[in-house]
């Protein structure tokens, strides 16, 4: 049967319009793109990236220039300084450089004051500055502790920050809920595209579950009718795959980073990288509750979310589109007095 012209022509329109989304528009590679074998050859576990893309990520991970080292010797800064809780172990010149930093690293904009009362600075009042007290000692502590997952690289106040005082990327308990009547009256959390879930309809807050609440992440039984403690409910897989999808992104990775796609949960036949996520979600489980939720009585109403909850880490705080924070540049060895040997808990 022929075509006619009219239908003819709407599907020129179409291929048209479709090129021009697959060229120009979110979620589509032009080509050329990168191809890394990061695995044995024929068994899947490949890099695919958009050297274009890749530009971006590297503009975004450009790396402020240090400050030149502090000595270490001289007065100590909790003897110059008053109502020095943290650093305190430091010389004066030290401490000095380390607040220099993370005015740059946190508040340029704003300066010492953004913390600070500036009329006396052993003041408490602001907020900021008993969140900031924290924050210091959360990352001397993984520093210390953590190098399971941040190895020797460490992390600075700029790996989150980058130069804002709340990091771009938190989470809050998320609000969606009751919506309507009847069977329809509790979504689940499910049915919400977001950019956390890869705008599907996959759950929309992988977050509590797994860096707050502490669920053992799992997926469904590989028999049919999954039973209880043979594997997880179809529920629970969905979640996964929605907290996995937030790994991908956060990190600007394909599955195959971690995982060979013809054996997903066989741990000898991934790679390194998925023991080095392991550790990074244990992390961030700990970070949230001993560090980051606990400050919700400290925060003004203003900062907390729809549920009245602290603002939470997850992948994208630290990685933010990148395999490794700030493309694997270590910030940290340029500011040793943040470093492992005076964790404070």
């Amino acid at each position: 049967m022929k075509l006619g012209p009219a239908v003819a022509f709407i599907g020129v329109v179409a291929v048209a319009l479709l090129t021009a989304a697959m060229l120009l528009t979110a979620g589509w590679s032009r080509p050329p793109v990168h191809a890394a074998q990061l695995g044995y050859r024929g068994v899947a576990i490949g890099q695919i990236s958009n050297p274009r893309a890749e530009e971006l990520v590297k503009f975004a991970n450009s790396l402020p220039e240090p400050l030149d080292p502090a000595p270490a010797t001289g007065k100590k800064a909790s003897a110059e300084y008053k109502n020095v809780k943290v650093l305190g172990d430091l010389s004066v010149d030290q401490f000095n450089r380390v607040m220099l930093a993370i005015t740059a690293w946190v508040s340029p904009d704003q300066g010492c004051g953004y913390c600070h009362n500036t009329e006396n600075l052993a003041d408490d009042g602001l907020y900021a500055k008993i969140v900031a007290r924290r924050m210091l000692q959360m990352t001397r502590h993984v520093n210390a502790d953590w190098k399971a997952h941040v190895a020797d690289t460490g992390v600075t106040c700029y790996t989150c920050h980058r130069g804002a005082p709340v990091p771009s990327q938190v989470w809050f308990d998320d609000p969606t809920g009751r919506h309507a009547g009847g069977f329809a009256a509790d979504t689940y959390g499910m049915g919400h595209p977001t950019r956390v879930n890869g705008s599907t309809s996959l759950p929309a807050d992988p977050f509590k579950p797994y860096m707050e609440n502490k669920e053992p992440i799992r997926v469904s039984a590989k028999a049919a009718l999954p039973q209880e403690g043979l594997g997880a409910s179809i529920q629970t897989t969905e979640q996964t795959f929605s907290l996995m999808i937030h790994l991908s992104e956060s990190l600007g990775v394909n599955c195959t980073y971690c995982h060979n796609t013809r054996a997903f949960q066989d741990w000898t036949q991934s790679s390194p990288a998925r023991v080095t996520a392991w550790h990074g979600l244990q992390m961030v489980r700990e970070l949230n509750e001993d560090y980051l939720d606990p400050l919700k009585a400290t925060y003004p109403a203003s900062r907390l979310g729809p549920h009245g909850d602290a603002p939470k880490a997850n992948c994208a705080t630290c990685h933010q589109g990148a395999a490794k924070p700030l493309l694997g540049a270590s910030m940290a060895k340029d500011y040793p007095e943040l470093g492992g040997a005076h964790a404070a808990r």
